[in-house]
């Protein structure tokens, strides 16, 4: 049964992307071709991502990430800046406010800052590190058979990871 995902106001989300996309103006995309709004530099002409800005001016690329909120925790991750405005911050305006501020220091809204954190976190790796590889592997396959014929790892030290098979005629 897939995880359902708990997710905060949908529409408060949207305002909030709608908003920086207004502050971008018309052009949306910076140069390195980055376009998530939140990403963006307001004022930057052209207009520059985080990333590439604190590039121009020799800064570092990465932001340490309060996982739990610094409401909640002292632990921090080194996170690309785009990734860390875009994505991660960004998903902690989706907890409830009373969580994400935690203005009494509850160790239960700590603890359960903790947990989202983690899943944000978890979720955001899950996304960018191994969605893409399936594809790039069904792409793949078809190259090297192409290429080296449709049996291309036998005989190569892939052919330990080969589905192993039933032989057809035993069952005869």
């Amino acid at each position: 049964m897939p995880r359902k995902r708990v997710r905060g106001d949908p529409i408060r989300g949207h305002q909030r992307k709608t908003m920086a996309a207004r502050r971008i103006g018309g052009n949306n995309q910076c140069a390195c071709g980055e376009s998530r709004p939140m990403a963006l530099v307001a004022g930057t002409k052209p207009v520059r991502c985080a990333a590439c800005l604190r590039r121009e001016r020799g800064q570092s690329v990465l932001d340490s990430h309060h996982v739990a909120g610094k409401s909640n925790s002292r632990v921090t991750i080194p996170v690309p800046v785009n990734d860390h405005r875009a994505d991660l911050s960004e998903a902690q305006h989706d907890w409830p406010r009373e969580t994400h501020e935690n203005p009494n220091g509850c160790p239960l809204l700590a603890t359960a800052a903790c947990i989202r954190g983690y899943v944000n976190t978890s979720d955001h790796l899950l996304e960018n590190l191994n969605l893409r590889n399936p594809e790039v592997l069904e792409r793949l396959s078809p190259f090297l058979i192409e290429r080296l014929g449709p049996r291309w790892w036998v005989g190569t030290e892939f052919e330990q990871f080969a589905p192993k098979r039933r032989n057809p005629i035993a069952k005869r």
